[in-house]
């Protein structure tokens, strides 16, 4: 039947025409924008899970920043501690030389020592990076208990488990025992490595003054960051210079201790610190291949389709010349 009330054949033809030109524009803006799925309305599920990655990234940009500011800490304190076990060693050479020497000779040692404990106390207090000082410390203030340091915690992951509850992991740094100085510590237990009072076997103990020149007394207690081998007047006795070497020794070793849990805590840092590189790279990567365009493919797409469009609007345009031949029915 012929009629000119409606031309089914070009309804079809502006149906297809008009499904190619959606199709065009989808893959005009794939390939302008390079996302295959670029809001939700493209793909709900698809998009809510590389927002959530790409979300989850930042955390974790974040978080490598404060692990690179972590490392910057442990660094600090490490070199630190590292020049401190060097000056104490000196100190302990100075005393194994006065042991059997003239007191003339004790004075010189002395001034020696006075001049390396001083060192000490420069090489802590220059340890400081961001404000952050782990070797010479005050604890009176601003800690959950007095004399004590809080641990320092460095956030090193962010973690979300399938419940989608989010979590911080982080490495815990114990300063407590790793502080060389303490001003607000209450009693040996708690003051630093070099101004807690020790004995003779370089434990801590409670403090006994040791009277100079006389025999070592069992007891005697010296603290590496004041030790003097003379007052001016009476001059240390040689078993209370070997003391002193054993108050030194354990100092030496607890330091030693210090400097390995650092360097312990610094290895996981790094390792920290790489993982968290490789896990942003990786989460790139799966978020792209869930939006990403495959340029590739829309690029053939595109070719095809604007064919497509030049063959619909031919296809329409023979439609609507159909009806004019009706009128040669009329002539």
């Amino acid at each position: 039947m012929a009629s000119i009330m409606t031309n089914a054949s070009a309804l079809t033809a502006l149906q297809s025409l008009n499904s190619t030109n959606r199709n065009l524009e989808t893959t005009q803006s794939r390939i302008s924008t390079g996302y295959r799925v670029a809001e939700a309305s493209d793909n709900a599920a698809y998009w809510s899970i590389a927002t959530t990655m790409r979300s989850d990234n930042k955390a974790l940009s974040t978080v490598q920043d404060a692990l690179g500011l972590g490392a910057s800490k442990i660094d600090t304190a490490y070199t630190g501690m590292n020049k401190a076990i060097e000056t104490v060693n000196d100190i302990k050479t100075k005393l194994v030389a006065a042991n059997g020497a003239s007191n003339a000779d004790k004075a010189k040692y002395n001034t020696e020592i006075k001049a390396l404990q001083a060192q000490l106390k420069s090489y802590a207090d220059a340890a400081t990076f961001s404000g952050a000082n782990w070797l010479s410390t005050d604890t009176s203030t601003g800690h959950t208990a007095a004399g004590t340091f809080d641990d320092v915690k460095i956030v090193s992951s962010f973690n979300r488990n399938a419940a989608g509850t989010v979590s911080l992991g982080t490495i815990d740094v114990k300063v407590e025992n790793i502080k060389l100085y303490d001003a607000g510590s209450t009693d040996e237990t708690d003051a630093g490595i070099l101004d807690g009072t020790r004995d003779n076997t370089g434990a801590r103990a409670a403090a006994q003054v040791a009277t100079l020149g006389a025999v070592a007394a069992a007891g005697d207690t010296y603290t590496v960051s004041t030790l003097s081998l003379t007052n001016g007047t009476l001059f240390a006795s040689d078993s209370q210079i070997t003391d002193m070497i054993g108050v030194v020794e354990g100092a030496l070793k607890a330091m030693t201790t210090a400097a390995t849990n650092l360097g312990a805590a610094k290895t996981r840092v790094d390792g920290q610190k790489a993982f968290t590189t490789s896990l942003m790279d990786s989460i790139d990567r799966g978020v792209g291949q869930l939006v990403d365009a495959d340029m590739n493919k829309e690029s053939t797409r595109l070719q095809a389709l604007q064919v497509q469009q030049q063959l619909g609007i031919q296809a329409l345009s023979i439609a609507n010349g159909n009806s004019q031949s009706i009128l040669s029915l009329f002539r």
